[in-house]
């Protein structure tokens, strides 16, 4: 067998060996998207929250939402662990999408029309739904890609001049005509230059490193956007206009499009190498963006959408008991109304038409019933999915102040963050917007004396605007002084000497009337003379409404 020959079968064997490894990773690829539906999204490496809501503060700049849900509101219902069961997504356009869904709303029903009917398409056409998701695995997800950035135009070219990249990246060609013209020396100088070009693009890669990686995830997206394009969709039409100012790019930026981690990426990375591609590209892609910022918004918008709806009918499967809201004015009722994030959670009714105070003992419910209202309304107005059978509500801002803690970095105790807390939510209620307000034990930081009165205070304060307010306390006092400005209802617990404390999580109409905490003293055998002395002031507190002097 000849030199020649030999040399030319072992690139056929390397070019099929390369071949049939990226079509067996294609095809592990499309059976994880398959097996995948209609089960818990697996929590990975990526989708990082640092990552996601610095993609949401920057979108905020070219994308404005009616009411949007802040950090206090975020984490006291643990929105986090939410978004998690929720982010059916194979790309970080999905995922950051999905996340803006859920920070930011805005009031009115364009918006769920939209992903109603991507939702039914899919429901209907399961393959169709199956291509999209594969499209969007085969681009996959990058932390911190900061392409919004780009829409957003907040970055700035940093990679040199243009002309300095394209003549480095023709040196090599000149060598290699050279050599071709019988040259020598042009051996030299193809063996020099490609030995600066390779140095000089690994120093400057990592130098702008996160501009190449963005960029490359950019120019992805859009062939990805290319492929969906050409399925039949509800957004066909109007993902081919955002498409067609961009389209070149994809010619521009050839040297971005191969991201398989594949053997093949790495030949192509050799390449991009001695030619400096990626670049030239850079530049060339950069000013395109630029000048076609709105197209490219659109783009992105509209395959998030594709996404989240997809996201949206897996987490519907999921859950045992779901709806789509009913929006009219007034404020929320609710039928087997459950929290999402409780494994075995109890549903109960909601009927909140008028600011409401919620009593109970510790653990009896009060905390889980309030929050998964808040977290219903917030699901309500965002992915139009609420874990209820019926779910009624006008639209309006949803506020916390829930999971209050002490702020070392401000210096604040944990009155001062409380009170803090409340505040931001009065200043919202002032505007008179409609909103939803949720307090767990309000102004629990001080003495009993000035919780009660300051916190009745707030209240009756609330009560002159439209917002509706829900407050978990252990106060039975604010039960009697505000008996004219709300509804009470109460969570009660069972002890026995058998069993201690059991609850049921039921929730029932007026304020709380037990005084299981002195019994269950006595079922921990604490002795008599405290038992009954607590007994005593106890009663005699409800008969007179004043403390007796301990003698």
């Amino acid at each position: 067998m000849s030199e020649q020959l030999f040399i030319i079968l072992l690139l056929v064997a390397v070019a099929i060996i390369i071949i049939t490894m990226t079509i067996l990773s294609r095809l592990r690829l499309r059976k994880m998207v398959k097996n995948s539906w209609g089960k818990i999204p697996r929590v990975t490496n990526f989708d990082q929250e640092n990552s996601l809501k610095q993609a949401f503060l920057e979108a905020k700049k070219y994308h404005q939402t009616d009411s949007e849900v802040d950090d206090i509101t975020w984490y006291d219902l643990d929105m986090i662990r939410l978004f998690e069961e929720l982010n059916h997504t194979y790309s970080s356009i999905g995922a950051e999408a999905l996340y803006q869904r859920l920070r930011g709303f805005d009031f009115n029903q364009e918006d769920q029309l939209e992903m109603e009917e991507l939702i039914a398409l899919y429901e209907k056409n399961p393959q169709l739904r199956e291509d999209i998701e594969y499209a969007f695995a085969t681009l996959g997800k990058r932390d911190n890609n900061f392409v919004v950035n780009y829409l957003s135009q907040n970055y700035s070219q940093r990679l040199g001049r243009l002309w300095q990249f394209i003549g480095l990246g023709l040196l090599p060609i000149v060598g290699i005509l050279l050599v071709i013209g019988g040259m020598k020396f042009g051996i030299f100088i193809t063996i020099g230059v490609l030995c600066f070009n390779l140095l000089y693009y690994l120093a400057k890669k990592q130098e702008v490193e996160t501009e190449l990686n963005s960029m490359a995830y950019l120019v992805q997206s859009i062939a990805v956007a290319k492929k969906i394009a050409k399925l039949k969709t509800p957004r066909k039409e109007e993902l081919t206009t955002a498409l067609k100012p961009l389209a070149s790019i994809l010619k521009f930026g050839f040297s971005f499009r191969i991201r398989s981690n594949t053997e093949a990426e790495m030949l192509f990375e050799y390449v991009n190498i001695i030619f400096m591609l990626p670049f030239i590209s850079y530049h060339f892609i950069f000013e395109k963006v630029m000048k076609n910022s709105d197209a490219a918004i659109t783009l992105w918008k509209i395959l998030g959408e594709f996404e989240v709806a997809a996201a949206v009918l897996n987490y519907r499967s999921l859950l045992p008991v779901s709806c789509q809201p009913t929006f009219k004015k007034g404020g929320i009722k609710g039928d087997t109304v459950y929290h999402p994030l409780i494994s075995e959670p109890v549903a109960n009714l909601v009927d909140w038409e008028k600011n409401t105070l919620v009593t109970g003992s510790n653990a009896s419910g009060k905390s889980t019933y309030v929050k998964s209202i808040a977290i219903n309304t917030i699901l309500a107005q965002t992915i139009y999915t609420c874990c209820a059978e019926e779910f009624t509500l006008q639209r309006g801002h949803v506020l916390t102040s829930m999971a209050v803690e002490d702020d070392l970095f401000a210096g604040d105790s944990y009155f001062v963050a409380e009170i803090k807390s409340v505040k931001r939510v009065l200043a919202k209620v002032q505007t008179r917007e409609h909103c939803y307000c949720f307090i767990d034990e309000i102004l629990k930081g001080t003495n009993t004396i000035e919780r009660i009165s300051a916190s009745s205070s707030i209240v009756k304060w609330l009560s002159q605007y439209s917002s509706l307010v829900y407050v978990a306390t252990h106060d039975i006092e604010l039960t009697e002084i505000l008996r004219n400005y709300c509804q009470n209802v109460h969570f009660e617990e069972q002890v026995t000497e058998e069993d201690g404390v059991t609850f049921d999580y039921t929730l029932r109409a007026g304020p709380a009337k037990t005084r299981n905490a002195i019994r269950l003293l006595k079922v921990l055998n604490y002795p008599t003379e405290i038992v009954e002395k607590a007994q005593k002031e106890a009663v005699e507190f409800d008969l007179n409404r004043q403390w007796t002097i301990f003698e």
